[in-house]
């Protein structure tokens, strides 16, 4: 095989279709697009979500609720995620070198689920209430 021998298969290319070339064409004068209107004229089409002058969809609806961007910055930690390192003292680079919290995460909460059966120290990391307590009756604490 050479490289000025190689071809499709048969059939794989077809011609592009020549809109506006006559009437041996099949598709010569409006080429295809019909008489008059919006949708004949060069340029001339809607745009998306366009529903001919209707009230569209979008503001058809009701406006509910709201989505915060901040969120991919927060994370949660368990108690048994804490019981599964191996180190000490734990950061937020411990957290993200375990795998437990995402790259982008920048604040990490711990809360009370599962149970803590060694002595570790948090260091800026916040815990609510309940794991607070799990963490200092483990021998650990919060700084």
């Amino acid at each position: 095989m050479e490289l000025n021998t190689i071809k499709p298969a048969a059939g794989a290319k077809h011609a592009k279709r020549r809109v506006g070339r006559g009437i041996g064409s099949g598709l010569g004068k409006t080429a295809g697009r019909g008489h008059k209107g919006q949708k004949s004229r060069a340029g001339g089409y809607h745009k998306v979500g366009f529903e001919g002058g209707q009230m569209p969809m979008q503001r058809r609806l009701p406006k509910r609720g709201f989505k915060s961007q901040q969120i991919k910055f927060n994370a949660d930690v368990t108690l048994t995620d804490l019981n599964t390192l191996a180190a000490g003292e734990v950061d937020l680079a411990t957290l993200k070198q375990a795998g437990l919290v995402g790259e982008l995460v920048r604040k990490v909460k711990v809360v009370k689920t599962g149970e803590l059966t060694k002595a570790l120290t948090l260091k800026s990391i916040n815990a609510t209430a309940g794991a607070r307590q799990a963490i200092e009756a483990a021998g650990g604490s919060l700084a």
